[in-house]
C-alpha cells in the first residue's frame, strides 16, 4: 500500500498506517504491559505504600512512552 512512500514526509495518519518492524512491535507490547501493571497497581483498592505507588506511576508513563514511541516507526525502504 505505502510501498514506494518516503518516510520522511509523512503525517501522523500514514505513519500509524504504515508497516512496523519487528523490534518495535515486540517493544510495542512490552510497552503495553508495562502501562497496564502500572496502572493495575494504582488502582488497587488496597492503600499501596508511597514507594510502590510512585513505581507504578513511572511504569505506566513509560509503557505509555515507549507504546506511542513504537507504533510510529516505520520500515524503510
Amino acid at each position: 500500500m505505502l510501498k514506494n512512500m518516503n518516510t520522511e514526509n509523512m503525517n501522523l495518519i500514514q505513519r500509524l498506517q504504515s508497516p512496523t518492524p519487528k523490534l518495535f512491535r515486540i517493544i510495542r507490547t512490552v510497552g503495553l504491559c508495562l502501562a497496564a501493571a502500572g496502572t493495575a497497581l494504582l488502582s488497587a483498592p488496597v492503600a499501596l505504600p508511597v514507594a510502590v505507588a510512585t513505581v507504578a506511576g513511572y511504569l505506566a508513563v513509560a509503557g505509555g512512552v515507549m507504546t506511542a514511541v513504537s507504533q510510529v516507526v516505520v520500515q524503510g525502504e
